[in-house]
């Protein structure tokens, strides 16, 4: 599951709300060298207040290509926020854009922008969707 999730930064991360219906945000997400989902936020955003109210949290992994294949990996979310989440903000982004030109900048500008980090710990997954035709209409298209 990690190895599929590990390319993939394009996420749909659902949350729940105060009345139970999803909360659904698109987000950008990697992973860190423990195995947890990462998600970049701010402190004040509805995913947010969410998770530390609910720590439930699903996240759709999507491909690039819409038609691609994707994953939904359920789990539990701690949310850290700076200074706390410093350390894991620059594992964040290695994780999606690899290394930045200057660390202490980067940390001053979350500092400055006062970030929150989501940290999901997988708890269970889908197996990987592929979509397409479902095998028994797969089967007749390919009688014809």
């Amino acid at each position: 599951m990690l190895d599929f999730v590990r390319p993939r930064h394009h996420l749909l991360l659902a949350t729940m709300r105060l009345d139970g219906r999803p909360q659904i945000s698109p987000v950008s997400g990697g992973v860190d060298q423990a195995g947890h989902i990462v998600i970049s936020s701010y402190p004040a955003r509805a995913k947010t207040r969410n998770l530390e109210r609910d720590p439930r949290a699903s996240v759709l992994v999507l491909s690039d290509d819409w038609d691609g294949a994707w994953i939904q990996v359920d789990g539990d979310a701690e949310v850290l926020h700076m200074p706390e989440a410093a350390d894991g903000l620059v594992e964040y982004f290695r994780s999606i854009s690899g290394e930045h030109s200057n660390w202490a900048e980067y940390r001053e500008a979350m500092a400055i922008q006062n970030k929150s980090l989501i940290r999901i710990t997988p708890t269970r997954w889908s197996p990987i969707s592929t979509g397409g035709f479902p095998p028994e209409v797969t089967a007749r298209l390919d009688a014809r």
